[in-house]
């Protein structure tokens, strides 16, 4: 008897650095099991998963009727070719009686031949404007928060602003606008401007005795215009210590000096 090998189905996951037994676990309540996994550039590892497919109904009758003795399955299809049969002749008397020309046609069938209006009604009309006046906005427009992106969710998370993965984040998002909770970690005039400065911002809250995310930096701004501050209580400046609800532009990053330049859309003191 030929040996049968399972048939596999596919699934490919992401999961952040260091999640990846708790990403495998809850599959596995599901029958998945690791094929591969594949560490990505961006602190987030690639699995592959897969399942016996289960068997199809119509394969599980071919192979019953398969089984049944010689005898067995000629009256099976003796059976099934009399069903066909008579459903031939009902189609047939069906058929005759719809073309003698002798009956109306029914309520159903009369509806169905009318032919659509081409006017719009004013229903119609009204939706289509109010559609027309939603701006819709593109995937590339709407910023990047820890809640719908993991990579900027991971690089928040981060101790150490020297890794590799920040220039990576860089340099894959570079122009899309990123929403997230900071604080003024430093800043310093620059040059020699007295109204203009470079402000070191991190992630979270601020803390004398640690810090989180990469050294973000607002490069050669003043504290007003250029920040454009907002809220129900703005502030005629900003300093260290202050604790920001930030959104803003990836801009490029330094490597030598670990620094990722971001332009301010919007900042807010929280």
């Amino acid at each position: 008897m030929p040996e049968h090998h399972p048939q596999y189905e596919y699934k490919s996951v992401r999961a952040l650095r260091g999640t990846e037994t708790k990403t495998i676990a809850k599959w596995q309540k599901d029958g998945w099991e690791v094929d591969t996994k594949d560490q990505g550039a961006i602190l987030r590892t690639e699995i592959t998963l897969r399942r016996v497919k289960p068997k199809t109904f119509g394969v599980s009758v071919l192979a019953l009727f398969r089984r049944l003795e010689p005898t067995a399955q000629r009256g099976l299809l003796a059976v099934s070719g009399g069903l066909v049969l008579i459903a031939v002749v009902v189609a047939v008397v069906f058929s005759v009686r719809g073309g003698d020309g002798g009956s109306e046609p029914t309520a159903s069938a009369a509806e169905a031949s009318v032919e659509p209006s081409a006017e719009p009604t004013a229903k119609q009309e009204s939706a289509a404007t109010d559609s027309a006046s939603v701006p819709t906005q593109s995937p590339a427009d709407v910023p990047l928060t820890v809640q719908n992106n993991e990579d900027f969710a991971a690089l928040l998370g981060i101790t150490d602003p020297s890794v590799a993965a920040v220039g990576e984040f860089a340099a894959e998002y570079q122009g899309r606008t990123i929403a997230f909770d900071g604080n003024v970690a430093y800043m310093n005039h620059h040059g020699d401007y007295t109204t203009r400065y470079d402000i070191l911002i991190n992630a979270g809250n601020y803390s004398e005795s640690s810090s989180a995310g990469p050294n973000f930096q607002f490069r050669d701004v003043n504290t007003t215009s250029d920040l454009r501050l907002t809220g129900s209580n703005v502030p005629d400046t900003i300093g260290t210590g202050d604790n920001l609800r930030i959104v803003a532009r990836v801009v490029d990053y330094n490597s030598t000096q670990q620094l990722l330049f971001l332009e301010p859309i919007s900042t807010e003191v929280r």
